[in-house]
């Protein structure tokens, strides 16, 4: 009698400390793979699995269900786990939940599906984000013009915006590279793409593209924009009507005192910009601080991310995730934004106070969100035209990669309103 009660109890006591959850630590010392960690969380959100996102709990960590499958799956792709009993998931929980913290537990339910604006001929190391969903192997489909024309841009949770020029002129390249085979090139290819979808321009098949992303948004998408996407979209948001065009892009002249004409109220982000009219000046508007940079040095280039209530503020807490509150500026044709001309509206994430630059914002649209991301690359300070591929491999804690995963999984959360 005593041996099968001793053998009961043992079985009891066994069962409580059974591991019944998986932790993937995110902060600095714990995690090895931070990148490849959000592609195991998308991952099992896929098959079906809730999985809690522990805000500002070492570094943002991953709350996942414990099965033998997903500790494989770590383990082929290297990202540090650690094996969790139920009194041990219950009291991170508990401390969590103590009003003393500022920690909160937001539950992720489904695995959003994914859309990448580009065009079909870049390749997946172009650009930040499809190198980054690549490297953390999330999957996404690509989308251009044609697709967004003809509204299927409704089959997708999340758009990221490849560094796209929406006001039509072409990047602004014609001052360095107007004899470049490549912006020939791509010229012509923009302009057939145009006139097969109907439009005599190439600035109003790119405006109308834009104003269906607005309207992406305003119906409930979350949409992510990096480097010039982000100011290009805004301003052809406000040129709406108005050709801000010069000869050289659309072969005829621009509107008389085009900037008075400018509506701000239809920007998502920015107002009382001034758009720079210099063909040959490789800058959009006054919005960009690329070119007032000059008292910030590579070596001190950093931008510090705000601090938010996790209970009060979770989608910006979200946003702002990281093992480091301190990240490593970058480049790009659009690098940061000018303070004074972000809305009142519109959440700055980071900023680089000592220069006035808003490096990372966050906004709300009808039903949906938007995040726009100074800078084309986290990993390479001054990317160019023709310059290698960065090598996320070398790479794989990056804190400035990290806030574009954030974003990824941002839709996969329950929604909580914000208080603030």
């Amino acid at each position: 009698m005593n041996t099968r009660l001793f053998s009961l109890l043992f079985l009891l006591c066994s069962f409580s400390t059974y591991a019944s959850s998986l932790l993937i630590p995110m902060d600095a010392e714990s995690q090895k793979n931070h990148l490849k960690a959000y592609g195991i969380t998308y991952w099992v959100l896929t098959k079906q699995q809730k999985v809690q996102w522990l805000l500002n709990y070492r570094g943002g960590s991953f709350l996942l269900p414990d099965g033998d499958n997903i500790r494989k799956e770590c383990q082929i792709r290297g990202v540090s786990f650690e094996i969790l009993s139920d009194d041990q998931t219950q009291r991170i929980l508990d401390g969590i939940s103590s009003p003393s913290l500022n920690q909160e537990a937001v539950i992720l339910e489904k695995a959003p599906k994914i859309a990448v604006y580009s065009p079909k001929g870049n390749q997946p190391w172009d650009d930040a984000v499809t190198m980054v969903l690549s490297y953390a192997e999330i999957p996404y489909e690509t989308v251009y013009d044609e697709e967004v024309l003809n509204d299927k841009l409704v089959l997708f949770d999340w758009l990221h915006l490849h560094h796209e020029d929406f006001t039509g002129q072409y990047g602004k390249f014609y001052g360095a590279y107007r004899a470049a085979p490549w912006y020939i090139e791509q010229k012509q290819a923009a302009e057939t793409l145009a006139a097969k979808l109907g439009f005599d321009k190439v600035s109003e098949e790119k405006r109308a593209v834009a104003l269906k992303i607005r309207n992406y948004v305003i119906g409930g998408g979350f949409m992510f924009a990096m480097c010039s996407a982000t100011d290009s979209f805004d301003i052809a948001l406000a040129a709406d009507g108005v050709d801000i065009c010069e000869p050289m892009f659309d072969g005829d002249p621009s509107d008389a005192n085009y900037q008075a004409k400018l509506d701000f109220k239809k920007t998502f982000a920015f107002q009382d910009f001034v758009l720079e009219r210099s063909p040959l000046q490789y800058e959009f508007s006054s919005i960009d601080m690329t070119t007032k940079r000059g008292n910030v040095p590579k070596e001190s280039d950093y931008f510090s991310l705000m601090d938010f209530s996790a209970k009060w503020d979770p989608v910006p807490t979200m946003l702002c995730q990281n093992h480091t509150a301190l990240v490593k500026g970058f480049m790009g044709q659009t690098t940061a934004f000018q303070r004074k001309t972000v809305k009142p509206t519109v959440m700055v994430l980071g900023e680089n106070k000592i220069n006035g630059e808003a490096r990372y914002i966050h906004g709300i649209k009808g039903k949906g969100f938007f995040t726009f991301y100074g800078g084309h690359d986290p990993e390479d300070y001054q990317h160019r035209v023709g310059d290698p591929k960065t090598e996320l491999e070398l790479h794989p804690t990056s804190p400035g990669y990290r806030l574009i995963l954030n974003n990824v999984l941002f839709p996969a959360a329950q929604k909580k309103k914000q208080k603030t």
